[in-house]
């Protein structure tokens, strides 16, 4: 792969079981900044200088900030961002010396300014100013857990490296300039008096909200299988562990008393200040993707998961909840429930056709792409005219080129292939001008199309045209031969509206662009850098919430067994994490965020000076030039939205 080298000169070794690596997993080293340190025996953070307690610094977003990553020089943060853009930015602390006890180095407090121009105009915080706390799963860097605003707090241990997650989010109508800010970084002492002492009814309640949902996770256990019953007093226990080491219990499990809030003065003299710039340029990104990310969510996960039965109005609420979350991330998602031998029903809108709630979701500008279920998406007696009623309902939208059908998922025989045919000519002969969304990575194995498993998978088009219109083939067919593209391209029929989109899952596998846990900030974000330059014109992700079984929310992530770590997860549950209901993203996910973002920035430059121009800068400036060839470090991508936004702006 293309890539600066490590300024330490390292080979940094990947997680044990984990592809891919990142940065400093599993490495132990005793270089970085030491410096000549001091101070010796009890420590009173008000009286010291917090950059003389904590490391701070700062690393990109595609930086993969693990337990033993080594400090740097802290420099202040210069981000670009265009509106209706995020951007995100990590801030690294990592102790020098410990203050707190009980196995803990020490307690600091994070807070952010508002960012604002010299003109008065102003991104704020808890608005458009988001800070999260990187915490990891299995090891690795990846869930984004929100800090309470407007000051948060975080522990660190020993010896160890933790990381909050800066975003910023422009507006549209967002006035271009030059913004500033700050990330404040404050060390408490924890022997004045418990803030326990003044709790206030925002807190009573969360701390209510955990306990009542202990009651709720063990009351109804009676006759309950004891697989159930073991996995909701583990759910239990876990929350109230929650609840106990919260910070309004602090002065019970630290040896030294509770933390105390820092005053302003303490803040204005004694905190590490990270400056944060930002430019905000006159480009605004469109409100409906240019690339249709489709993105499954599995409804049987959310059905178990939050104890909510099929068709009913908590079942209604859940999905909406979901719907709407993932929007923010440039998504077009679409649920989903698996049949026999990969036979899928898929649905954007639980509602039928008619129900107003449909016409909310398909005519949201965020929506780039829904699916329509070929059968009801309700469970229940559903009419033999029902295909018909919906399709005849949609198609006088305005909103139906925005539909597709999904049928089955990666056909592997011939009876397999015929069930798409049958069910696409049912389809059809309602609607001739309605698309279906064929995944595949093969022929029939039972009919060869051709000699070679190649060149039968190149004839899968003839093979199912006019049955199928987006043809979405593996990336992991392609392996690292980007000129196989031309063979699948050259086999569609654009002129009669057939298009081309790509998948990844299991494969491909590192060092090739994908999702799993693990992988290098880059090549999460490549996935689609990938996309661009082979053309395609849309993207499928299988699933988003596709963990292991689990009966109740707070209950432990489990990845799938068989499948790579993240492989169809990319958001979690937020009452794993603390009372919220509200999904906790993945760093993976932001990442797909970011390079859905880079697509309109290409496609911006493409549009002033041409497509065969976009792929020079994207090659020239070394971000991307094929699955196995693409940036390691980070600045190639700033260099590359700099030209765009150098040659682009108004």
């Amino acid at each position: 792969m293309d890539g600066t080298e490590n300024s330490q000169d390292i080979v940094v070794p990947p997680v044990e079981g984990v592809a891919g690596g990142g940065t400093a997993y599993g490495w132990s080293d005793d270089g970085g900044l030491h410096g000549s340190n001091p101070l010796k025996g009890s420590i009173d953070p008000t009286e010291v200088q917090t950059a003389d307690l904590v490391h701070v610094w700062f690393m990109p977003s595609t930086m993969n900030v693990g337990p033993q990553e080594m400090p740097r020089h802290l420099e202040p943060i210069n981000l670009l961002a265009a509106r209706n853009e995020r951007e995100s930015v990590q801030v690294a602390l990592r102790p020098k010396v410990s203050w707190v006890g009980s196995g803990v180095a020490g307690v600091v407090q994070v807070q952010c300014s508002d960012l604002c121009s010299t003109s008065g105009d102003r991104l704020v915080v808890g608005q458009s100013v988001r800070l999260r706390h990187v915490v990891p799963i299995l090891g690795v860097p990846d869930a984004l857990v929100p800090l309470d605003l407007p000051v948060g707090q975080l522990n660190l241990l020993p010896g160890e490296t933790t990381a909050v997650w800066v975003s910023i989010d422009v507006p549209s109508t967002q006035a271009p300039g030059q913004y500033e800010g700050e990330v404040i970084i404050t060390a408490v002492k924890t022997d004045a008096e418990s803030p326990s002492q003044y709790m206030g009814k925002a807190e009573k309640h969360q701390l209510y909200s955990e306990l009542r949902s202990c009651l709720d996770i063990v009351e109804p256990i009676d006759g309950k299988p004891l697989e159930e019953v073991v996995e909701r007093v583990k759910s239990a226990s876990t929350s109230l562990r929650r609840v106990l080491l919260s910070p309004s219990f602090s002065e019970f499990f630290s040896d030294n008393g509770p933390v105390d809030i820092m005053d302003e003065d303490a803040i204005s003299n004694l905190s590490v200040r990270v400056k944060l710039h930002l430019t905000v340029w006159d480009f605004i990104l469109p409100v409906t993707p240019s690339l249709p990310a489709v993105f499954g969510i599995s409804d049987t996960v959310i059905e178990d998961r939050f104890g909510v039965e099929h068709g009913t109005q908590e079942w209604y609420e859940a999905l909406d909840q979901h719907f709407k979350w993932l929007l923010q991330f440039r998504i077009s998602p679409y649920f989903c429930r698996w049949g026999d031998s990969m036979r899928v029903l898929t649905y954007t809108s639980p509602y039928p056709a008619d129900h107003p709630k449909s016409d909310e979701y398909f005519s949201d500008p965020r929506l780039a792409a829904y699916a329509v279920p070929y059968s009801k998406a309700v469970f229940g007696d559903a009419a033999k005219d029902y295909l018909l009623k919906e399709i005849e309902i949609l198609r006088t939208k305005n909103h139906w080129k925005k539909a597709y059908f999904y049928l089955w998922d990666e056909p592997l025989n011939l009876e397999q292939y015929d069930s798409i045919r049958k069910m696409a000519s049912e389809i059809h002969a309602y609607a001739p001008d309605a698309r279906v969304l064929t995944t595949y990575y093969c022929g029939p194995s039972d009919a060869p199309l051709a000699p070679t498993a190649f060149e039968a998978f190149v004839k899968v088009p003839n093979f199912l045209r006019p049955h199928t219109q987006i043809y979405c083939t593996s990336e992991w067919v392609l392996g690292n031969r980007e000129d196989l593209v031309k063979d699948i391209i050259g086999e569609l029929q654009p002129e009669s509206g057939e298009e081309w989109w790509t998948y990844v899952c299991m494969g491909p596998s590192d060092p090739h662009p994908n999702w799993h846990l693990g992988m290098r900030g880059t090549q999460h974000r490549a996935v689609f850098w990938r996309v661009w330059k082979e053309g395609g014109t849309g993207f499928l992700y299988w699933g988003a919430n596709c963990y292991e079984k689990a009966l109740v929310p707070s209950a432990e992530i489990r990845f799938r067994r068989g499948l790579p770590p993240g492989d169809g997860v990319l958001f979690y549950p937020g009452e794993v994490f603390s009372s919220s209901h509200e999904p906790v993203a993945s760093v993976r996910l932001e990442r797909i965020l970011s390079g859905l973002q880079d697509i309109e920035y290409l496609k911006l430059y493409a549009s002033r000076y041409g497509r065969d121009e976009g792929l020079a800068l994207l090659e020239k400036t070394g971000v991307y030039l094929g699955p196995e060839r693409y940036t390691l470090e980070h600045m190639p991508v700033d260099v590359m939205r700099g030209e765009i936004f150098n040659t682009c702006r108004s």
